[in-house]
């Protein structure tokens, strides 16, 4: 038989490569709406699909322990004594991974007693004495052994599954220095770690190596131990039963007594159903095309996911008449879709459960279906805000908007929320959305009208209903949908900005940019881009010979945070000059996106997200707002081209002070804090008196900043170091200064610990409204995942029940405003503050309203502290 006509044997170690695609692929993006992990199954059958489609093999098998019992521990029970726990996170997934091998129709082969390895060498025993290709792929040394000219290893490298190094016997002597059969006794000499076999003290590989070549085997070596000299002889001859022992047990079996032979283990045809069925359960919607191509079943899998569709209804096109008499007949929630171009409504879709009707957006049907949008009838929308925009640019207000898919699905997983209708659909009803290729010019498929689109939008609110916990339900209902049409009219409006103003600002610092970059120049005696990384480097660490900063992929790293730290150990002209030309080059960058942005009535119109956080905050974008520079000369430049705008007599700007503490103050209960806020003192005032054991009128400037420092570090995990850098002070000062302050404001330090542990318990952190933010890596193995969980634990639940405040502070006073008949309006929210273009004659009323709804937005043990200012823009306006 010719090579080319040779059968092809895969044998696969399943634990193994699952266990390493666990940790090559993040735990967090890997979990079914159920919360069962599932990234270790992702990462396995992802690389075995990329390996049966490159191999073509004929024969295939993937082989699993059945504990971590076998005969190996009881000859030795330090036998992989060392091995952790099994992660909490990985439990679980093997059964599953069976499950998926199973529906594929790949045989799964595992023995009470014996490892996998075992079986892998027995059926690469007998695949080569068959007549069989064998290919071994395994993530375990010990099955280096195994090559020979018919079998061939294929080994994962560092980075995971995804890419394996191909080893066959030369591959193996270049690499090891011996022929594979050899390879454990290399083992055997050196230890090995991952099983807990210590080696020979002082042999490693190098050593081990020479000595197999200078005695031709492991066995003469040992009988000839006394003729190797030097200290490592020594600690040979002590260690010749270590030695016998490691190679007893790193020799693998090729006699197993297998209930499968390798011509039992043929390819087979995949079961359609079976896997659709279970990459559905488990969420795998990108993998079910790729295995049905592996496969050929493209066309059964086609059928299936057909017959498991429910039959999409053809949309009615009624008149504007009927249309209106089909909504009121409705009798229930209607799914909504409505379609934009040029931010005005083109055609809008309406759907119950079970049919759709649709319309072209005409004059006609506008005026016909004003009253039932503006009406309570319960509508249900997917990203519902810019279709509201598009509806009030045409006149048309919406009431009773009583569910939003997007923002649904981003409370149920902030981490990754699903971006599109689309992700919504394929996740929660495990369909795909009919969608035209946007890159054809006349596209092949047709997709979904606005009727239809409403429909899915319907399904899937009944699917997210049914996950939704009450409290979160309540969220969506009370706070995120009044905020959304609270930000779509905050959006239309507006806010007025100074062209002139950015314009001069901009090229004050184009001037000043120049200026400094020729200081820098001359201060290394030649011309440089000072944006260039690499070109940097070179500067500062070859040419000025500065200490090396933090290593990164392409050198070392020349970000502000780091060169600041730099300048600092060890200041330099061209530091200085290169740190004041990224400031000054940032703030135009800053500038000139705003500038940009400013439209025809002279307003900008960003765009608020408000899914973009995983603790509830708004952000903003084109542009983004919310990374205007604070309380420095060059932001109030800035914020100075903020005006009000013509025909109002002024802006308003109002914050909350201090909230995030009086929010911690609150949730810890801790009384000496409440103190503090309620004794209507200075709190850092306050707080340091106590710390530091003085009257508050003798807490000096500086115990103040330290105070304050300690109590806004504690809401964000800060450590005793990160204090002393922040504070620049002794690690051994600030860790003092933190006992001081628990000692004083324990029950804030219990409050902390406990609201850890029950995140580590419940999976999530839950804030006052009941917003959940989930925290999976509190129980990871990987150290630095779980501490940057645990600090970001401790802030969520006081970040995220900030958010919330504020947001219901806002659409009160926007509704308020409305009922009261103002022409004043909300204009911006940026962090903690409000900006309101206050109309003339409605100071009064407008300040009374903004106080009054922030003050009263929770029901705190702590006065909602609220600063107003006024001005003709925002700097002026700032307080």
């Amino acid at each position: 038989m010719t090579d080319s006509a040779k059968p092809t044997l895969l044998v696969v170690d399943g634990h193994s490569l699952a266990y390493r695609a666990f940790y090559a692929l993040p735990v967090e993006n890997f979990s079914t709406k159920d919360g069962q992990h599932t990234n270790g199954i992702y990462g396995f059958l992802a690389m075995l699909i990329n390996l049966v489609k490159a191999e073509k093999p004929t024969h295939m098998a993937v082989a699993f322990d059945t504990s971590r019992q076998s005969f190996r521990t009881r000859e030795y029970p330090e036998y992989k004594a060392n091995r952790s726990e099994t992660p909490s996170e990985f439990k679980g997934q093997i059964p599953l991974l069976q499950d998926c091998l199973a529906a594929m129709s790949i045989q799964v082969v595992q023995q009470e007693d014996i490892e996998a390895d075992d079986i892998l060498a027995t059926l690469a025993a007998q695949g080569s004495a068959d007549g069989f290709d064998v290919l071994v792929c395994s993530g375990d040394r010990d099955t280096i052994q195994l090559v020979n000219d018919d079998v061939t290893l294929l080994y994962p490298n560092v980075q995971g599954v995804s890419q394996l190094k191909r080893y066959d016997r030369q591959a193996v002597i270049d690499r090891y220095g011996v022929p594979p059969e050899q390879y454990p006794d290399i083992a055997a000499l050196v230890g090995e770690t991952s099983d807990n076999l210590p080696g020979v003290p002082k042999v490693g590989e190098k050593t081990a190596v020479k000595w197999l070549t200078q005695f031709g085997s492991l066995d003469d070596l040992l009988e000839n131990a006394d003729k190797v000299t030097g200290v490592v002889g020594g600690n040979l001859r002590e260690n010749l039963d270590v030695v016998r022992r490691n190679r007893q047990l790193n020799r693998l079996m090729t006699d197993v007594a297998l209930p499968v032979r390798p011509r039992d283990l043929e390819v087979r045809p995949m079961d359609a159903q079976a896997v659709r069925d279970i990459f559905s359960r488990l969420e795998f919607k990108t993998l079910i095309p790729r295995v049905a191509e592996l496969a050929g079943i493209e066309q059964q899998m086609a059928a299936v996911t057909s017959a498991a569709a429910v039959p999409m209804p053809v949309p009615a096109e009624p008149s504007a008449a009927d249309l209106v008499e089909w909504l009121r007949s409705a009798g229930a929630e209607v799914g909504v879709t409505v379609t934009t171009e040029g931010g005005l409504p083109a055609r809008v879709g309406f759907a119950v459960a079970d049919a759709a009707a649709e319309a072209s957006w005409t004059p006609e049907v506008a005026d016909a279906l004003a009253p039932w949008f503006a009406s309570d009838a319960p509508k249900v929308f997917s990203d519902a805000k810019p279709q509201v925009k598009a509806l009030r640019r045409a006149r048309v207000s919406v009431g009773g908007l009583a569910f939003d898919t997007a923002i649904a699905g981003w409370l149920l997983r902030p981490s990754f929320p699903d971006k599109t209708l689309a992700d919504l659909v394929e996740r929660y009803l495990d369909e795909k959305l009919p969608q035209a290729d946007p890159t054809q010019l006349v596209p092949e498929t047709e997709g979904a009208t606005p009727g239809q689109l409403s429909w899915f939008t319907l399904r899937v609110t009944a699917s997210l209903r049914a996950e939704l916990p009450e409290r979160v339900t309540e969220l969506l209902t009370d706070i995120e949908l009044p905020t959304l049409l609270t930000l779509a009219d905050m959006e239309l409006a507006g806010v007025a900005v100074s062209h002139e103003k950015l314009s001069d600002f901009s090229a004050e610092l184009g001037a000043r940019a120049d200026a400094i970059a020729q200081d820098a120049y001359a201060a290394i005696g030649r011309e440089v881009n000072l944006g260039s990384p690499k070109q940097l480097q070179e500067v500062l660490f070859d040419e000025l010979e500065l200490p090396k900063t933090r290593k990164t992929k392409t050198g070392y790293s020349t970000d502000a945070a780091v060169l600041a730290d730099l300048q600092e150990s060890n200041p330099h002209p061209f530091l200085d000059l290169l740190l004041q030309h990224r400031e000054a080059t940032k703030l135009r960058q800053i500038i000139e996106s705003l500038d940009t942005a400013i439209g025809a009535d002279h307003r900008i119109h960003t765009t608020y997200v408000q899914t973009g956080s995983q603790t509830g905050r708004l952000s903003s974008t084109d542009p983004n707002l919310q990374n205007i520079p604070i309380r420095t000369e060059e932001s109030r430049r800035i914020r100075a081209a903020f005006e009000v705008g013509a025909d109002y007599a002024a802006l308003l700007t109002a914050d909350y002070s201090q909230i995030e503490m009086r929010i911690m103050a609150h949730l810890s209960g801790d009384p000496g804090l409440i103190e503090a806020f309620n004794s209507g003192e200075d709190t850092h005032r306050f707080v340091g008196a106590r710390v530091f054991g003085v009257e508050p009128g003798d807490v000096t400037p500086a115990m103040r900043t330290k105070v304050k420092a300690m109590s806004y570090g504690l809401v964000y995990g800060l450590s005793a170091f990160g204090l002393s850098k922040q504070l620049r002070i002794d690690q051994s000062e600030a860790k003092q200064l933190m006992t001081e302050y628990f000692l004083r404001f324990g029950a804030v330090r219990d409050y902390l610990r406990s609201s850890v542990e029950q995140a580590r318990i419940d999976g999530y952190t839950e804030t006052i409204f009941g917003r959940r933010r989930p925290f999976p890596d509190l129980t990871s193995p990987n150290r630095v995942l779980r501490e940057n969980a645990e600090r970001a634990a401790l802030n969520a639940p006081i970040q995220g029940s900030a958010a919330d405040i504020m947001k219901v502070a806002l659409f009160r006073i926007h509704d308020e405003f409305a009922a009261e008949g103002l022409a004043s309006r909300v204009l911006l929210q940026i962090h903690d503050e409000l900006v309101v273009e206050v109309a003339e004659g409605e100071w009064d009323a407008a300040e009374r309203i903004v106080r009054t709804r922030m003050g009263d937005a929770a029901e705190l043990s702590v006065p909602l502290d609220v600063q107003i200012g006024r001005g003709a823009n925002w700097d002026e306006a700032g307080h």
